[in-house]
């Protein structure tokens, strides 16, 4: 098809990949959005829960750890939970990303700009 244009052919190919790959990182993107994680802290009393983007949706507290003695601790778990559910989405993001690299043959471990 492209014979006597030497590498043009090879760039027909790549662009074809790349729009391939804006294509599945936009759907990547939208999907980012409905994935939920789930973080905790205080052996489950204090649980988050947010999208792999990382957007908190929910926080739920079991209402025994409620004494007004203990607002800095209370506040501490808030924190915590919602720092696991985070790193959590962002490992989940990480490795949905890590899908789509191995199937386009891009280097193990390329991180893309999310």
């Amino acid at each position: 098809m492209f014979k006597g244009l030497g590498g043009l052919g090879d760039m027909a190919g790549m662009m074809k990949k790349a729009q391939e790959m804006q294509g599945k990182m936009a759907e990547m993107q939208e999907e980012m959005h409905n994935i939920m994680v789930e973080g905790e802290s205080g052996a489950g009393l204090v649980k988050a829960t947010c999208t792999a983007k990382g957007e908190l949706k929910s926080l739920n507290i079991d209402p025994s750890i409620f004494n007004g003695d203990d607002k800095e601790v209370v506040e501490d778990l808030i924190l915590a939970a919602i720092k696991d559910a985070q790193g959590k989405a962002s490992d989940r993001s990480q490795e949905e990303m890590s899908k789509l690299t191995e199937g386009l043959g891009l280097p193990a471990g390329m991180k893309l700009p999310f």
